[in-house]
């Protein structure tokens, strides 16, 4: 059975394309979202078999999301459902298994969900039920396995997105129930929690030095001890606090990392 994600923002397209996959009898399950960061969001609470998407999306279009689920770990098919013909060129090239026009006509989206539904056997057949794929990063966040340092993150700006590689994220600011993400060419406000960043990102070198604070190790430049005792790193020109719970640990991290610099 098919989980399914639709997205578009026409909310009558959504509904229609919606009610079309739950009349299916090989799909289990419909979810949608309004645009491409709120896709995002669904796709890490639930897993995703196969996304439909429109290719002209506000902010992140439909194929700049296409490129964002090719890192999750376990991708879902995408298939591209629009009014738009000259993207079909860009749908494919990233790896679109189909492209339907609005609307879809039902033997073609029956045709798109049979091809999915005999690959998702497959890898189902082949994947030891003791190791579920892990889910997707948080849709505010880029989704991406622990071992790569290019995870991309979606940032609103002026109504546009703009995708931030975590590799380029210096330090990290709790802002409420907000973070601000402090690159080379400014700062970039996500909807996040600094406890869920710390624990998604800390394999990728960002470290938690404070309540408030994540840090990327390779970029402090200076460590200081103020006159209080409290211990502070300098990144980028910015003095920032480290608290007395996390300065050994920050300390010995610090160490060992100039020390194997050192023997290399």
């Amino acid at each position: 059975m098919l989980r399914c994600l639709v997205v578009d923002d026409q909310p009558a397209t959504t509904d229609r394309l919606a009610r079309m996959l739950r009349a299916d009898p090989r799909v289990a399950r419909v979810a949608t979202a309004p645009d491409a960061t709120s896709a995002l969001r669904v796709l890490h609470d639930v897993d995703v078999d196969i996304v439909f998407t429109e290719a002209q999306l506000p902010g992140m279009d439909g194929v700049e999301l296409a490129w964002v689920l090719r890192r999750f770990h376990a991708a879902p098919a995408v298939v591209f459902v629009t009014r738009c013909p000259r993207r079909a060129a860009d749908a494919f090239d990233v790896g679109a298994i189909d492209y339907l026009s609005k609307p879809p006509p039902p033997d073609r989206l029956a045709r798109s969900l049979r091809r999915v539904a005999g690959t998702v056997r497959h890898a189902r057949a082949i994947t030891p039920a003791a190791m579920p794929a892990p889910r997707p990063a948080p849709a505010t966040m880029a989704p991406a396995p622990a071992d790569t340092h290019h995870e991309v993150i979606p940032v609103e700006t002026g109504g546009t997105t703009k995708l931030v590689r975590r590799s380029a994220v210096r330090w990290v600011q709790a802002v409420g129930d907000y973070a601000r993400l402090h690159t080379a060419d400014g700062s970039h406000l996500i909807r996040a929690r600094m406890a869920r960043l710390a624990e998604c990102w800390q394999a990728a070198g960002l470290v938690r030095i404070h309540r408030s604070y994540l840090v990327q190790l390779r970029y402090v430049a200076d460590v200081r001890i103020t006159d209080s005792g409290q211990m502070t790193v300098l990144v980028d020109g910015h003095q920032l606090p480290v608290s007395r719970r996390q300065a050994p640990r920050i300390r010995s991290q610090m160490l060992g990392a100039a020390y194997s610099c050192a023997d290399r």
